[in-house]
């Protein structure tokens, strides 16, 4: 993949195998990487997250990523076009949550778990669920990980980072 093909096509299919390559439109057609070619397909047991709401922390706190600032924001947010769409760390909150605790869009809010708060500006965001609340987690100076539940998945070894009971409330 060139950056000149890249430009011009603005996306290609993987695996490109060679220059010029249109790419795959399925993958996997003679088989799946195993001895046997076959896929193999196995049953989980449903498990809950290590921490769930409660009384003290009675919403469901989720982070991940934002378009504007992509993933730490190391480089997103030296962007200045970048960081004029997004220049401060929100907390998404669906808009019937934000009038029961009393938060209009746009107020300052306090989002605290029982690991830490950060401080940031509260947005309705009818897209979420009732009872969840969303922040990005590339902004150091609202740090959303510093929020979150470090125990580990017992099979996979990976830690619940974006997933743990908060609590939401003015600032």
């Amino acid at each position: 993949i060139d950056w000149e093909r890249l430009e011009k096509e603005h996306s290609l299919t993987y695996p490109l195998r060679r220059e010029g390559d249109p790419g795959e439109a399925v993958i996997f057609t003679a088989g799946f990487p195993t001895p046997d070619k076959r896929g193999r397909f196995v049953a989980a047991e449903y498990e809950t997250a290590a921490e769930l709401p409660d009384p003290d922390y009675p919403l469901i706190f989720i982070t991940g990523r934002q378009l504007e600032h992509w993933h730490t924001g190391s480089m997103t947010r030296r962007a200045a076009v970048l960081s004029e769409l997004e220049p401060r760390p929100v907390v998404s909150a669906h808009p019937q949550d934000l009038r029961e605790l009393n938060i209009a869009d746009g107020d300052a809010v306090r989002l605290s778990s029982r690991r830490g708060a950060v401080t940031a500006t509260a947005r309705a965001d009818a897209g979420l669920r009732q009872g969840n609340v969303f922040m990005a987690f590339c902004y150091h100076e609202a740090a959303a990980n510093l929020l979150t539940n470090g125990a580990l998945d017992p099979d996979g070894k990976i830690p619940e980072f974006k997933f743990c009971a908060a609590r939401l409330q003015a600032a």
